[in-house]
């Protein structure tokens, strides 16, 4: 069975696919964005990557989100709420945490499969 980096860098790749499979890295959103803003580039960027690898965002197993501060729960819930397909929610956790640089007020990191 293959291994599928999409987009690898020196430290890491965006996507990783095996078998059926994917895996992406935890996505950030644009420095100097609301939480809303980098929710949606988050979001779009997940799209991108699924799509790359062969799936889409029925197929999310699981999302793993983190936010700079839980103040912000609800408005990234928002953005999220009009993206997920409802008849397909994957399990989920959110939590807070210091991110990379603090501009950053969310990062998503997703498992899904290809079907």
């Amino acid at each position: 069975m293959s291994i599928k980096r999409i987009n690898p860098g020196p430290r890491m790749s965006q996507a990783v696919v095996f078998g059926d499979m994917v895996y992406l890295s935890g996505q950030v959103g644009n420095l100097g964005d609301d939480v809303a803003a980098q929710t949606k580039t988050i979001l779009d960027n997940v799209d991108a990557l699924l799509a790359e690898a062969g799936t889409n965002k029925s197929n999310v197993l699981k999302a793993e989100i983190w936010l700079s501060d839980m103040a912000h729960f609800g408005a990234m819930n928002r953005v999220w709420d009009a993206w997920i397909d409802p008849a397909n929610p994957p399990a989920r956790a959110t939590g807070e945490s210091k991110l990379a640089a603090p501009e950053f007020f969310v990062e998503i990191m997703i498992t899904a499969a290809k079907i």
